[in-house]
């Protein structure tokens, strides 16, 4: 009988333990890892087909290179390298390093390729980047940083002890979010003394189980929350001690609060007001409380604006920095861009903000396809496909088509790839050690080195190498710079750590290509051929600076480099992954970053959007376009798009739009039927399915689906509605960027 190993999942960010059985280079059994500290053995149904990703029909085994007519040639590798770095350096030499673009730098779970990257990056020059959490999560890191003192003092709720749990545009029985999810719903749904809220304008399935679901209107949620808030200072349901002592700005917060009309926001949502103040009661008084806020509210009119006040809702109850409420976690590693030396916050072409490091992903094309002497030139994409991921895709391909030099690593011929002047083929998440670096939980948090299960695909190279070759095509690296380090690491790791942080200090050229110069000097030395992992040893050192009570709580032993050495080494030889830190709840207070070590309240920013609610009506605007179509439902059978084998879909296979059965009946649409849906961008045909869960006037197409895949006769294919075919750049949050995705004006009629 074959032996199980240990992975993990790729498919959302928990990144649940996995254990799994092979058969030659396909995976054949996948069950959940019970060792894994975080998911202890759960997993839901989706990663058990992870071998249509492993082994999709579309994955490279070679170089590809763009021919004059369009087509693409096979090339090796040696050519390919050379190439790049050399047409990379020529618009570098021509126009400046800040010119090149960097897309991507990791999915769900291929994390190191982002920290090799960083290197090419530095080499090129190129101080610009984006990629998927510029659609998402960036307005909620802005408030966190008014708020806490800075965009890394991200917050995470303690589900499994809070007394009451709530989830704003979240659902977690699909989306996951936080470890064991369906388990813990379950846990607080059946516990009389605990109450589950749920705020979505689809009766999801974790509306199912709530005891409340406040089911508003789409695109309205500002309303409801300025509401509830209205109705804990209206009722003196507010803490006032905690605010006293720990926070400043409420009276600027209070002074709007009072002018809410409360009954007028209830209807503009269309939540009964007798409902939410029995709801801002039942959040009042319970003993601990923690909210996840998601795309739902985050891809919505009042995208950032919506995460002020959610977090505003926690806050003035009290519920931060205790036992079930909301704390501030540690992390193994930065999942944002970082800022760069030299860099304006803002981008170069628009001035848009820059949060995180990170351009936001829907003015890109408006950065390209100007004459602005500063636009983007070229682009490096990694792991990304932003050509099928980004809303307004048509612009998009015309943005890739426009530039001097598009390059692309990654494991397919993506939608991007084929706008691509080179494509270079990386190994798979299974063939090359990686590691899931979304280590968001508390008090217990979790990181997981994994080793590979497959060699790498003939022709196929991982990331770390790509860049290593294109770093050395470059000549940024000498080897009077390596040969030293290469021979403290033949010593062992501690004459190593010794020589790499005496040559960093002493060589700057050296620290922003640290990743590759521990790729080619340590990683040779690591034991089960990890020469990928070498970074990872630097982040345990890291890591262990900044947090060495939590490392020791945790089990880790020593002081100064030994506290790293012993993190690093259980990363290691722990396949299924390592509790890194244990936290007390006081911790959160000792990470808190604002100067006098008091929660700001007051964003003064967001006070005149926050005013502006009152002259604000819900519902669409445009008369031509009556519907919201929510583009991008996650539903049991959708994923993330390194999914592109449709097969894997054993229900609804090419992704029914949903719609009420009140518009179905009055659109003269039965269940099976066919639609056409029509936005500003696009119009396209969808197969029907009833549902009873959405509101009169909500429609949603799911996400992952409206990818080209090879037919068994090599024919491209698209099955499904590619949601961005539909979506307009320029809906998007006036601060963040952050799309409308849930919220796309639509006609939707009975199709012939």
């Amino acid at each position: 009988m074959a032996d199980w190993q240990q992975t993990a999942c790729i498919l959302c960010s928990i990144n649940c333990g996995l254990e799994v059985q092979t058969e030659g280079r396909r995976i054949t059994k996948v069950r959940g890892d019970k060792q894994h500290p975080g998911s202890q053995g759960y997993a839901c149904e989706k990663p058990h087909r992870l071998d249509h990703y492993q082994n999709g029909r579309d994955r490279l085994t070679s170089p590809m290179r763009r021919r004059p007519d369009g087509s693409f040639e096979e090339i090796d590798w040696d050519t390919a390298i050379a190439e790049v770095a050399q047409r990379f350096a020529g618009v570098r030499d021509q126009h400046g390093g800040e010119t090149i673009l960097y897309y991507g730098g990791g999915g769900q779970g291929n994390h190191l390729c982002g920290g090799y990257g960083r290197a090419t990056r530095a080499a090129l020059g190129s101080v610009y980047a984006s990629n998927a959490l510029a659609q998402e999560k960036t307005g909620e890191f802005w408030v966190d940083g008014k708020l806490f003192g800075k965009p890394r003092c991200h917050t995470t709720g303690d589900y499994e002890e809070a007394e009451v749990a709530v989830f704003l545009g979240k659902n977690p029985w699909q989306s996951h979010g936080f470890p064991r999810a369906r388990v813990t719903l379950k846990e607080i749904a059946k516990d009389p003394e605990r109450c589950l809220i749920v705020i979505d304008p689809r009766r999801t399935e974790s509306a199912e189980m709530a005891d409340y679901h406040l089911q508003v209107r789409p695109g309205t949620d500002a309303f409801c929350l300025s509401a509830l808030l209205a109705i804990l200072l209206e009722e003196k349901l507010i803490d006032d001690e905690f605010i006293a002592e720990r926070t400043r700005g409420f009276e600027e917060v209070a002074e709007v609060l009072r002018q809410v009309p409360i009954a007028e926001y209830c209807r503009r949502c269309d939540i009964p007001e007798a409902t939410l103040r029995e709801v801002a009661r039942r959040m009042a008084r319970a003993s601990s409380m923690s909210i996840f806020e998601d795309l739902g509210i985050q891809q919505a009119p009042h995208s950032t604006l919506n995460s002020y006040l959610e977090k505003l809702l926690y806050l003035v109850t009290g519920n931060f920095g205790k036992r079930g409420a909301m704390n501030l976690h540690s992390r193994f590693a930065a999942l944002g861009g970082g800022k760069s030396p030299g860099v304006e916050p803002k981008s170069p072409v628009g001035g848009h903000p820059i949060i995180t490091g990170l351009i936001p992903c829907n003015v890109l094309p408006d950065e390209i396809l100007t004459d602005h002497p500063k636009r983007f030139r070229a682009v490096l994409v990694e792991s990304a496909n932003p050509a099928h991921s980004l809303a307004d895709s048509q612009r998009m391909r015309e943005a890739l088509d426009a530039l001097d030099l598009v390059v692309v690593i990654d494991v397919a011929m993506t939608e991007t790839a084929r706008h691509a002047d080179y494509v270079l083929p990386a190994s798979s998440q299974f063939e090359k050690w990686e590691a899931t670096f979304f280590t968001l939980e508390f008090p217990e948090n979790v990181v997981h080195l994994r080793e590979p299960i497959f060699d790498p695909l003939p022709g196929t190279l991982a990331e770390a190498e790509i860049h290593a070759r294109l770093i050395r095509a470059l000549g940024v690296l000498s080897e009077d710079d390596l040969a030293p380090l290469r021979e403290a690491a033949k010593q062992g790791r501690e004459a190593y750590a010794a020589a790499f942080f005496s040559a960093l200090s002493e060589k700057r050229h050296l620290k922003p290509l640290a990743s590759i110069v521990l790729y080619e000097t340590l990683g040779p030395t690591l034991p089960k051929n990890a020469a990928g992992a070498a970074a990872v040893w630097a982040l345990a050192h890291t890591c262990a600076m900044e947090y060495p009570e939590s490392l020791r709580r945790a089990g880790f032993a020593g002081e100064g480099l030994e506290l790293g050495e012993a993190l690093f080494e259980a990363l290691l030889n722990r396949p299924s992954g390592v509790t890194f830190t244990v936290d007390e709840y006081g911790e959160t207070w000792r990470r808190l970053l604002t100067p006098d070590g008091r929660i700001n309240l007051s964003i003064a920013e967001l006070m005149d959007e926050f005013r502006g609610l009152k002259t604000e009506d819900g519902g669409p605007k445009d008369p031509e376009f009556p519907f919201v179509l929510c583009a991008g439902e996650r539903r049991s059978f959708t994923a993330n798009t390194i999914f592109r084998d449709p097969s894997w879909r054993k229900k609804d296979a090419e992704g029914a739009l949903r719609l009420s059965p009140e518009d179905a009946q009055r659109l003269g649409i039965a269940d099976g039927g066919v639609a056409t849906v029509t936005t500003r961008r696009a119009s396209v045909r969808a197969r029907v399915e009833i549902s009873d869960t959405l509101r009169p006037g909500h429609a949603t197409l799911p996400n992952g689906l409206g990818l080209a895949y090879p037919s068994e006769g090599g024919d491209a294919e698209v099955h499904g509605i590619a949601p961005n075919e539909l979506t307009a750049s320029e809906d998007r949050d006036w601060f963040a960027g952050t799309p409308w995705h849930k919220y796309v004006p639509a006609r939707i009629e009975a199709a012939a």
